[in-house]
């Protein structure tokens, strides 16, 4: 079983490590020590706190669609030439990059600070583990 640090988990949910320790310490999540002494949580356990509390900023746009992966977040560059733009979006704490006709970015009224709904649909996702572990 994987056994997370606090200073990860904290990490990985986006707090600090004194709310993992709050956390602990109210219930909401357990933890063990392991054998240096310090506290780890139990990567399943972790997993299952992350989903439940997870908590993403409301979809504006309305539209029902079948991706399941939907970041809102906020534009933060517009690089466009005659022919194609290149739109960054800031989604919480992750970029997300997206290459679109300019023509495109003209119509959706692209620009930094707009508002938008970035829409991944992939059979290609590849996923990696720190090296080491297996």
């Amino acid at each position: 079983m994987p056994r997370i640090r606090i200073r990860d988990a904290a990490t990985f949910l986006g707090v600090s490590d004194d709310t993992v320790r709050r956390w602990i310490d109210n219930g909401a999540l357990t933890a063990q020590t392991d054998d240096a002494g310090r506290k780890v949580i139990d990567g399943k356990a972790l997993a299952q706190f992350a989903r439940s509390s997870a908590h993403s900023m409301p979809d504006p746009s309305g539209v029902a669609g079948s991706a399941r992966n939907r970041f809102v977040g906020i534009v933060t560059d517009v690089v466009m030439d005659k022919v194609m733009a290149q739109v960054e979006l800031q989604c919480g704490p992750f970029r997300v990059v997206s290459l679109m006709s300019s023509e495109a970015a003209r119509e959706l009224g692209l620009e930094p600070g707009s508002v938008a709904v970035a829409v991944i649909k992939s059979t290609n996702v590849i996923v990696e583990t720190p090296g080491g572990e297996s």
